[in-house]
């Protein structure tokens, strides 16, 4: 058996083992191990277990995911996602379907602060889902607000997935994160597009709330302006190279934990509570990043990353269709598990393919990042409805579906977009961090 063979049998051992639901890290970690104890041999395994995953795993980049994880988890344990939405309900409130827009805003808000989309969406629906249902919204454009909002956690930095994105490929976060910032804006601006072009299609999915002087509204931004803030203290401070991305992470959790103190909300249960999800958060990603180093690693052995390179090379295919092909298997794979597992499952594979077809790669790693979130509200898997379905049991769950159709253009206009425009992710780097 030839090594590229050896690789595509590991490749289909590993589906075959994530559909059996094995978790993404274990599946990853298995076929690499064996992999490589069958291509090469026992010691050269070990050597990778006993070295690479040392190195990786004790990186000054890997310290950056829990200290944004453990901002986000301070934020929330202070009261901010309240302030954002009811500063936002404030604002656009009053139209039609005003709160399910109000809901994907303060998801924008909240994930510049978060990086997580399962935790944006049990946040934003903790919150959400009781007042809409209040005023009698519709099940379906209430639960899809809800789940498609919660997206938008991995979209707006800091995002954990660019974090193990930009570590796997050497890429800077800092540069990754600016560069999402206009992607994010814009699927959040299509998101609430969407929800005013259905309800202004049907008047009973979402009745306009209450009206709010123009003195309310700016009373409201009181409650938020401390945290945008801090999110643009350290976005600027990455970007203008005042720090590095992982003091960045320590500033902002110690400006979460001042914001938390100056308010008063920040007690010794919510502070311990944020401390043990952050250790829960980081321990899942420590797993994946170990397991995308070993199965990295018999990939790169067998060569398949450099022989798919060199078949584009040769081959008499212009590269668009070659990326529509990748983009099309990004599209499958996030419908089939969320999008840090696939990501940090495929970047070792297709990475260098993007690489050597001339493409940018801080673009093409925005480029899939969007196009694996959108997997979060796609049947079978949709981590993001499936949430929402705990939150809302009562609501069956081919009405959260159907709620979440109602949001897939603005996911496929966004990646349109970024598709025949690259300069908007590129441009907003080209001068360099």
């Amino acid at each position: 058996m030839t090594p590229t063979q050896q690789a595509i049998l590991g490749i289909v051992i590993l589906l075959v083992l994530m559909l059996l639901e094995m978790p993404v890290a274990f599946a990853m970690f298995a076929v690499g191990f064996l992999g490589l104890w069958l291509a090469a041999d026992l010691t050269v395994a070990l050597n990778i277990l006993g070295s690479d995953i040392w190195i990786q795993l004790g990186s000054y980049g890997m310290s950056v995911v829990p200290l944004f994880v453990f901002m986000g988890n301070i934020a929330f344990r202070t009261g901010v996602t309240t302030d954002l939405f009811e500063s936002a309900f404030k604002w656009i409130g009053q139209f039609r379907g005003g709160l399910a827009a109000t809901t994907v805003a303060a998801s924008t808000a909240f994930g510049a602060i978060c990086g997580s989309n399962g935790a944006t969406t049990a946040t934003m629906g903790t919150i959400a889902l009781p007042i809409m249902k209040k005023y009698k919204y519709d099940d379906a454009l209430a639960c899809g607000a809800v789940a498609t909002g919660g997206t938008l956690g991995v979209m707006i930095p800091p995002s954990v997935v660019l974090i193990i994105v930009a570590l796997q490929t050497n890429l800077s976060i800092a540069k990754l994160f600016i560069a999402t910032i206009p992607a994010g804006i814009l699927l959040a601006v299509f998101m609430i597009a969407a929800v005013f072009i259905a309800c202004a299609r049907n008047k009973n999915l979402g009745p306009a709330g209450p009206k709010t002087t123009w003195l309310e509204k700016i009373k409201s931004l009181g409650g938020v302006i401390e945290t945008l803030m801090l999110f643009v203290f350290v976005m600027a401070g990455m970007f203008l190279g005042w720090f590095t991305p992982t003091e960045g992470g320590a500033f902002g959790s110690a400006g979460a934990i001042l914001i938390g103190l100056v308010r008063r909300k920040l007690k010794w249960e919510g502070f311990k509570r944020a401390v043990m999800d952050t250790i829960s958060t980081s321990t899942m990603v420590v797993m994946l990043v170990a397991g995308a180093v070993v199965l990295g690693r018999f990939l790169t052995f067998t060569r398949l990353p450099q022989t798919m390179a060199d078949w584009v090379a040769t081959v008499d295919v212009p590269r668009f269709w070659v990326l529509m092909l990748v983009i099309v298997v990004y599209v499958v794979g996030g419908m089939l598990t969320d999008a840090l597992g696939f990501l940090t499952l495929s970047v070792p594979v297709f990475f260098p393919l993007i690489i050597a077809m001339g493409y940018d790669p801080i673009w093409f790693a925005v480029l899939v990042n969007t196009i694996t979130t959108f997997g979060a509200i796609t049947p079978p898997v949709g981590l993001c409805l499936y949430i929402v379905k705990g939150l809302r049991p009562e609501v069956p769950i081919q009405t959260i579906f159907k709620g979440a159709v109602w949001f897939m253009p603005a996911f496929a206009v966004t990646i349109a977009l970024l598709i025949a425009f690259p300069q908007i992710i590129t441009g907003i780097v080209s001068s360099g961090i």
